[in-house]
This record gives C-alpha cells, structure tokens and sequence, in this order.
C-alpha cells in the first residue's frame, strides 16, 4: 500500500523495530489502529478485557523475551486502569510500548466526557519518555523513538499517546528502526576500587539485580564468591532470576526488613550491580527505613544502564578469579506430599513435579513462603516476581510470558486476593489457548495485611479493621469462574489430589487451573509471636539470628 495512513506506517514502523506483540483493550480513539493490524502480518495482537491485564502482560512477555511488546490502551481512564502493572515494569526496568489512544486533536478543545490531562498520568510510570504525536507525518518518528527508549539500558516504559487525527491521517511514512548503541561496562577505576574493598579482609557483598540474575551474571559472582568470599545476594524481588539445578544459587533479600537486617548485619562492603541499595518496604514506628547497616560502604560496580555482565567480568579479571570453579546448586527434589493440603505441601509438591526450563511467576504473598526452598534443586528455570509490590501482576505476566515462550511451560503461582485484580486474565489464556497453569491459594485472607497489621503496632483490631482482610463472605470459588472463562480447572484439598491435578495439567496442552484449599501460612499463634521474634533479631547472636532467618522464610 503506496500511501498509508498514521496507523499503518505506525505499525510498519513497531515491527520494523522488533515490537511485535501488541495487548490490547481498545475504544473508539483508537479504531485506526486496530483496523491496521490488519495490514501488517507480522504483527499478534492480543486482547484483554481489562487494560491491567494488557500492561502486566506486556511486562511479562518482554521479561521473556528480552524486547517489548506494545499496549494499546483507551484515552487517561484506560491508562489509568493499567497503571499498576506499568509501575511494576517501571520498577522492573521493563521495556513497554505503551500505546495510548487520544481524542483527535481538534476534539479536545470541546472537553468531552473522556477527555483528561493523559502526559500527567503516563509520567507516573513512564517519567523517561511521555510524547504525544502532533502531526501525522511525526507519528513514525515518534514510535521508533518510543522504541529505542524503551529498549535501551535501563529498560523503561515509553509511552507514546496517539490523537485519533494523527492515525488516520494520510501520507505516513515508516521510519526503519534506530541504531541502538552497545552499554558500557563499569569503568576500570570503579572496578580497581572495588577490588581493593575485596581484597581488604572485610565482609563484602554482591547484591545483584536486573540483567545481573541471568546466568552468565551469575557464574561470574559464583566465581568471585568462590575465589575471594564475596557473598552473593539477590534482590527481594527479581525482575528475572535463573535458577534450579546447574546454575550458581543466589540468597534473595528477605521481604521483612528485620529480616534483611540480619542477612546484612556484617557487611562491611556492598556491592550493587544493577540493583538498588536495599530499603524497607515500608515505614514502621521506630524501625530504620535505610536496611544498610552502620559502618558498611556501599559500592556501585555496575548501574542499571551498563552491561552488568561484562562489569562482572571486569571485577572477576582483576581479581584473578578467572579459574575459580563456580558453586553450582545440584539437582535435588523433595519428596511427594501426602494429607491434607497446606501451602508448604502445595511448594513441596512443585518442586517434586517443576517440568524441565518451566517459566514461574510468583505471586504467591505468604503462601509461597517455602517455594525457593522447595524449588532450589528443581531442574532449571525462570522465576518472574512483584517487582513493584503491586498486586494483580502474577496471571497477566503468565499469559506475557507465555506468548514469548509458546514452547516452554508457565506456571502463575497466585494469591487469591490478588488474583480477583486481574482475574481476567483467564479469558485471555483460553483465547490464546496458552501453556499456562495457574495454582491459585485459597485461604479466604488477605493474608499479608494481617501480617502487616500486627507489624506496623496498630492498637487492637476489632471486628471491622479484621473484615477488611478477610474473604470468607462468601469465599471465592476460583474452579468455577475460571472454568466461565473457559479453562480447565479444578478444586482440591489434599495433597494427593493436588499432585494428580498438576500431572494432567502439565501433560495436557493448556490453560488450566488448580484451586488450592489452604489454610493461611501465619495465622493464630505464629502471627501473634512473629513481631516479637521480629523484635529480638537485633539482640541475638548473628549464627541464631540467621538460624531463625532461615526458619521464618528459608
């Protein structure tokens, strides 16, 4: 088609540039560019029925797939409705196309029922990249710009808002893809520091981030660890972590600040590469916000705009440790559960059964509690987790996921609170007919936040503070509303019956779902003890403050 228009030379444009998924929950602004997606083969489009369903799962999918897929979202309230998810990939240094239709740009003068201010909305989670396209011969332009900031280090979300005019004006012309420029490496006088911090006797500490949690990354901290006893840790929540089986092991920063304290207590050196000095997730009364410990210096090896590999690789060279043999995790299984079903048995029962090169998303808050532990010897696989910290992100990011890896199995491990944000998802997964298996944990709670309550020393809770967490009124039947949308689902609560469900899922092509009856993993006694236990850390001797650590949240 010699002459096109907006929306098709943008199409042209976007897969030009490698984006060739879009996910998208659509209006009338944008009706152009759905109409062009016929135009342009090599563009899948994916619909949602909910917009935080498109953007977690365009995070997901470029997890995976290590370049963006595009969104297509509808005017400021559909941007609006997605930006829980956006904030995760921002917080993931994810690459999004986010693609947000707008009133022609004549139209807005009138201040229609869904006009509002959409630049200030997107600078929430795109603070990098926020454009909006005047003209239509720009519009091209403009999306290989939107591209290339979104695919360049660090990975961000670039949204790119789209007058209904400028689609469907004439004339457009794709512009090829820009030239993206190779990241550096640290330099050599970051990496000389570094080394004579290591070479100093002290206690140093990797904590990895980011690209750093891929395997060549790993290997070459495993090679420091062995060779000069860095100790190596990992974010709390990891973007992408390879794990399982033959790949070096990473401790992860605990979620509870109390916690990370005690994994941090003798550091003496920090070293960051492609990660953020660690802080408390939240603030509570007479509790330090900074987790770094007195006395420690904080070192970065490698931002999150240059190349954390080859940083590392530069840090194992001037050490020496080119030959040192890397710690690597050996194969190991727990043994089958049996009896009635709880949230350790549902882990134990994964990490018995995880197929070879699965992809886990995990958002399983407390009922996941045991999954690294259970999994740690599983064979090799990729962990996705809450980047962000908000919820709804697990089922779409699966379904992300994948449509970036059709041949490898998914399993979403998800809470049942946070399934209910984006429970649409399931529509999705039967529409695509996607390889993913979705264990859902019934415990009628809103766990974490009864944790939190206890935590942050609120008075005693009544009747009315404690509805506010509870999900028994009536409790959730997940079998059945994912069998309205279409997937294979099941109800179980033994151990026996959860293994059998997750065999036929895992030999059947998917979707499919298993609804987990357990009890909450902290309730009653241990959720009363655990701020006291919290409390004590700080006074015990390190060796049973660790042992402790360990048996809170191994």
């Amino acid at each position: 088609m010699a002459n096109k228009n907006g929306a098709q030379a943008l199409m042209k444009t976007l897969v030009d540039a490698g984006v060739e998924v879009c996910f998208s929950n659509p209006g009338t602004s944008e009706m152009h560019f759905v109409a062009a997606l016929d135009s342009e083969p090599r563009m899948r489009a994916v619909l949602a029925l909910f917009e935080g369903v498109a953007t977690g799962a365009a995070d997901g999918y470029a997890r995976m797939a290590d370049k963006p897929a595009a969104t297509l979202l509808h005017l400021g309230c559909g941007l609006g409705n997605g930006l829980a998810n956006l904030h995760n990939a921002r917080k993931g240094k994810v690459p999004v196309v986010n693609i947000v239709g707008d009133h022609a740009t004549y139209h807005t003068q009138y201040d229609a029922q869904l006009q509002s201010d959409i630049e200030t909305v997107a600078r929430n989670v795109s603070p990098g990249f926020v454009r909006t396209s005047q003209k239509t011969s720009e519009l091209c332009r403009d999306a290989a710009e939107a591209v290339a900031a979104a695919r360049g280090l660090p990975g961000q979300v670039a949204t790119l808002i789209l007058p209904a005019d400028v689609s469907w004006g004439e004339g457009a012309v794709p512009v090829p893809p820009p030239a993206m420029p190779k990241p550096a490496a640290a330099d050599d006088a970051t990496v000389a520091a570094i080394a004579d911090a290591v070479r100093s006797g002290q206690t140093c500490a990797l904590l990895l981030g980011g690209r750093a949690l891929r395997e060549p990354a790993l290997l070459a901290a495993a090679r420091l660890a062995a060779h000069s006893g860095v100790r190596v840790l990992a974010e709390v929540f990891p973007t992408r972590l390879t794990r399982g089986a033959g790949v070096p092991p990473v401790e992860r920063i605990a979620y509870l600040a109390e916690l990370a304290g005690v994994q941090l207590a003798d550091v003496k050196h920090l070293i960051l590469v492609d990660a953020k000095s660690p802080v408390s997730f939240f603030a509570y009364p007479g509790k330090a916000s900074d987790l770094v410990p007195a006395g420690c210096t904080v070192h970065m090896l490698s931002a999150p705009e240059q190349d954390a590999t080859a940083s590392l690789g530069k840090l194992v060279q001037a050490l020496g440790a080119e030959q040192a043999q890397p710690a690597l995790q050996p194969a190991q299984r727990p043994g089958r559960p049996k009896g009635k079903l709880n949230a350790p048995k549902v882990c134990k029962a994964l990490g018995h059964l995880l197929p070879e090169n699965a992809i886990v998303v995990d958002e399983a808050i407390t009922s996941g509690l045991m999954l690294g532990a259970m999994t740690a010897g599983a064979p090799r696989h990729d962990l996705i987790t809450l980047t962000g910290g908000a919820i709804g992100q697990g089922l779409p990011s699966a379904v992300g996921a994948a449509v970036a890896c059709p041949d490898r199995p998914v399993l979403a491990l998800i809470g049942d609170g946070s399934s209910m944000y984006t429970i649409q998802a399931l529509w999705t997964m039967a529409r695509e007919k996607l390889n993913v298996t979705s264990v859902i944990f019934n415990n009628a709670s809103y766990s974490v936040l009864n944790v939190e309550l206890e935590r942050v020393g609120a008075e005693e809770s009544g009747p009315k503070a404690k509805a506010q967490f509870d999900l028994t009124g009536p409790v959730l039947n997940f079998a059945q509303l994912a069998q309205g949308m279409g997937v294979h689902a099941v109800r179980v609560s033994t151990a026996e019956e959860f293994c059998k469900a997750l065999e036929y899922a895992l030999a059947h092509p998917g979707p499919h779902l298993i609804e987990a009856m357990v009890p909450e993993s902290l309730s009653g006694a241990k959720r009363k003890v655990l701020p006291w236990l919290l409390r004590t850390l700080p006074n015990l001797p390190q060796g049973m403050a660790r042992a402790l650590k360990r048996k809170i949240a191994p």
